[in-house]
């Protein structure tokens, strides 16, 4: 029976360790051009993408308040992340649940005086990429998964209180889920069952058990989605709610900004493979089809139930099943990602209808019920579907440098649910926190007049829209 310490380098994951310049290892620039484009990708996915996505789902009066929130708070994180984020998710620092120091500011990359740049690890032994493609890469994915929080709560919060939380959240709760998750010192350091035995010791507490998220269902999805949750609770209902209309202003927006969500999702999960390679493929082709999936079981599920497909319902489905696919990209095989989007789709259609009347929230663009729950499907699916006898990748010995023969679904689900739960708890307490805090020295919500004004004018002094 394959070792606990062997199934933590369980197969790929979406991050490693930054390693030092080596002599040996030739940086390919296949690789390293396939990870720019996939890091522009995620960039479009997120500004304009999710800004429309979310501009498009909330009413005339708050579009461009919500546009300005994912932009600046995009802007806001990629600061944050070049100046520590970076490190303390990326770098060892001595402890399972957060990174060190060692390239704050963006340190030890460059060597101006030498004129070397430090290289990154991929997922093949001496295979490499430069380090400050990395950093941006895993930049956009720190950023985006804040700008997602930000559709728990359109419509009635303070644009300063928007920003005050995302950095107390991004610091405290999203490094710490990204540094258990993701850090590794790569496959380069692992030669013999000593050195895995080193590697797992100094790896994120979540990847020393093992648990599989090749790009971020739980790092991204759930982590956004309960913080979204909380803050929903916390700020309380839109005024008016259930008595006044507040349809969205334009599905034609939402329909842009989830087909650029669509595009860039491309780059965010078959660039996690790292390399432009046969898992980046099956990470390309697990993604379309999946979302595919969901958007078709999404609509007809819909059209079963309230007897008229809509646009809104085929692109939520389509989302749902991005989100779904996100942690099992690399892992499971097609027939497995289309289970996963076809299941996806009218799962997370519960999760805006029957799941958000039982919470009570008002999460406004329904950020729990599609990346919440599609991210908790996903992420406990993985576990399944990643199995060799249903066509997924299995786990990787990097000591024989071969697949293990040894895979247990119900081992992996159950190392996936405690990957679900230390994320939904940490990143709910985080957020409370940070909400209560920024709620005392700022205020989190709008006057209700400026509230029914609308936060386009009351709060930035323009209108989407002129007659």
């Amino acid at each position: 029976m394959k070792s606990t310490l062997t199934k933590v380098l369980a197969g790929l994951t979406a991050a490693s360790l930054a390693l030092p310049a080596l002599a040996a290892p030739t940086i390919n620039k296949g690789d390293t051009a396939w990870m720019f484009v996939a890091t522009l990708l995620v960039i479009m996915m997120s500004i304009p993408g999710l800004a429309l996505f979310y501009g498009g789902l909330v009413r005339a009066k708050n579009m461009l308040s919500v546009l300005m929130q994912v932009f600046m708070v995009f802007s806001l994180i990629i600061v944050l992340w070049c100046l520590y984020g970076y490190s303390l998710a990326f770098t060892q620092g001595g402890t399972a649940f957060i990174g060190g120091g060692d390239r704050l500011f963006l340190n030890g990359i460059y060597d101006a005086a030498a004129g070397t740049f430090s290289q990154a690890a991929t997922f093949s032994k001496e295979t490499m990429i430069p380090e400050f493609i990395f950093v941006a890469f895993q930049g956009t994915f720190a950023a985006i998964t804040c700008g997602l929080i930000v559709g728990a709560f359109a419509e009635r919060v303070r644009f300063s209180a928007v920003l005050a939380f995302m950095v107390i959240w991004f610091t405290f709760g999203y490094l710490p889920v990204a540094h258990m998750v993701w850090f590794w010192a790569g496959p380069d350091a692992i030669t013999d069952a000593a050195s895995l035995a080193k590697v797992t010791a100094d790896a994120g507490f979540l990847w020393q058990k093992g648990a599989l998220d090749f790009a971020g269902g739980t790092v991204v999805h759930i982590n956004a989605a309960v913080a979204g949750l909380v803050g929903a609770y916390v700020i309380g209902k839109r005024t008016g709610l259930g008595r006044e209309s507040m349809a969205p202003h334009s599905l034609t927006m939402t329909m842009i900004g989830a087909s650029l969500l669509w595009v860039g999702w491309f780059g965010f999960n078959a660039g996690s493979a790292l390399e432009a390679g046969d898992v980046a493929a099956l990470a390309f082709i697990n993604t379309l089809l999946a979302t595919a999936a969901s958007a078709v079981s999404w609509m007809f599920g819909e059209w079963i139930f309230k007897r008229k497909p809509s646009l809104l319902g085929a692109v939520s489905g389509a989302v749902s099943g991005l989100v779904a696919i996100t942690p099992a990209a690399g892992f499971v095989g097609p027939m497995g990602g289309l289970v996963i989007g076809l299941l996806a789709g009218v799962v997370c259609l519960w999760g805006v209808t029957g799941l958000k009347r039982l919470l009570g929230a008002d999460d406004s663009l329904d950020v729990f019920g599609v990346h919440g729950v599609g991210g908790i499907l996903g992420a406990l699916l993985t576990g399944v579907f990643a199995s060799p006898q249903l066509g997924g990748q299995g786990i990787w010995d990097y000591i024989a440098n071969k697949g293990s023969p040894d895979y247990s679904i119900a081992g992996q689900v159950w190392v996936q649910a405690q990957a679900v739960g230390i994320t939904i708890v940490w990143s709910a307490v985080v957020a409370f926190i940070a909400f209560k805090l920024v709620d005392v020295v700022i205020g989190l919500r709008v006057p209700v007049e400026q509230e029914r004004e609308g936060l386009d004018i009351t709060s930035h002094g323009e209108s989407a829209y002129h007659s």
